[in-house]
């Protein structure tokens, strides 16, 4: 799994941002640091929770000169209607190659459910260079991330 100090993996994904674009890691983080909110699957409660709770936050990551990015598996047009439900500010990167959970090693099982390979609930921060400043990892899908935590990592990015 990826942690502080460790050098965070290049991607390009899909980006739902209304439209459909592309985005890479090296791209997003030439504008300053960014926050990677890695979630199951969008139209979930605790999912749709926790993107509005960053979202509710945008003011403060944006102070700090942080770009906030949610990630799942799903595609990028399910990912546009979810932004335009849930009015969010932010764009969304769809990874659904699982390239990005794979490259972040931090894929999880609904067995139960027949869903598998999706994204743990994680966030990332990660700085210019780009390193990896702040790593949260859950094997609880229910468990949010503490946003005020994510806020003073992503303030000292």
């Amino acid at each position: 799994m990826i942690a502080v100090g460790d050098t965070a993996p290049e991607f390009t994904a899909p980006l739902a941002n209304g439209d459909v674009d592309e985005v890479s890691l090296s791209e997003a983080v030439a504008d300053g640091p960014v926050v990677l909110a890695f979630f199951p699957g969008a139209f979930t409660s605790v999912c749709s929770h926790e993107m509005e709770s960053f979202d509710d936050r945008l003011g403060e990551f944006a102070d700090a000169g942080v770009t906030v990015y949610g990630v799942s598996i799903d595609t990028p047009f399910a990912q546009n209607a979810f932004r335009e439900e849930l009015e969010l500010e932010f764009d969304l990167i769809s990874d659904t190659e699982r390239d990005i959970v794979d490259a972040y090693d931090i894929a999880m099982d609904f067995t139960a459910l027949g869903v598998h390979n999706l994204a743990k609930r994680a966030v990332f921060v990660v700085d210019e260079d780009p390193t990896v400043t702040y790593a949260w990892v859950t094997d609880d899908p229910g468990v949010e991330p503490d946003y005020d935590e994510v806020i003073e990592a992503a303030q000292g990015a």
